[in-house]
């Protein structure tokens, strides 16, 4: 082995080594591409856990299985202003630190009983201006996803293209007649 490839392999390690650390801490981003937000693995799973508590699996699928918290994030990135992305994201981090404080654990981890509680409070509208901001995007757009979802709209709503159908075999009345 020449000294030049060793040389070489040992700059390419060292650099490796000095880049792999900020590999590694590097928090994972949100699994859906997002232009104007930063949402991370972390915060996606927060707000899939909020849809789930706002619409919850019964016999009919629930907000995590449809993926509305992804349908949130899409909704939020394309279609809200700066401003409205903005106090989505912080109310965010505050609602994220509050319950933290309240319940001692991430709101994912908190159990059922303690989500139930944490939203039933921001319906109560007991919660900073921020954190109510954010909930409220958060469960427009989750009922409204929900309502427009395959699931819905297919088999649980029927949908008629033309409400009234003609039915040439309807028995007619004689008092309609006369």
């Amino acid at each position: 082995m020449d000294r030049r490839s060793v040389i070489k392999n040992l700059v390419l390690f060292s650099g490796a080594v000095v880049l792999l650390p900020s590999c590694i801490t590097e928090e994972k981003k949100a699994s859906i591409r997002l232009e104007n937000l930063a949402v991370s693995e972390g915060q996606e799973r927060v707000l899939a856990e909020v849809a789930e508590t706002i619409l919850p699996a019964t016999d009919t699928a629930g907000a995590k299985e449809l993926g509305l918290h992804l349908f949130v994030l899409k909704m939020l990135d394309d279609c809200h202003n700066k401003q409205d992305q903005k106090a989505f994201m912080t109310g965010l981090a505050q609602f994220e630190e509050m319950v933290k404080k309240q319940y001692g654990s991430a709101f994912p981890d908190c159990s059922l009983e303690q989500r139930q509680e944490a939203i039933a409070a921001l319906n109560n509208k007991k919660a900073p201006q921020d954190v109510l901001t954010f909930y409220s995007i958060m469960k427009n757009e989750t009922i409204k996803g929900y309502l427009n979802s395959e699931l819905v709209m297919t088999k649980l709503r029927v949908y008629e293209l033309i409400p009234g159908r003609y039915d040439g075999y309807y028995p007619v009345s004689k008092t309609l007649v006369s």
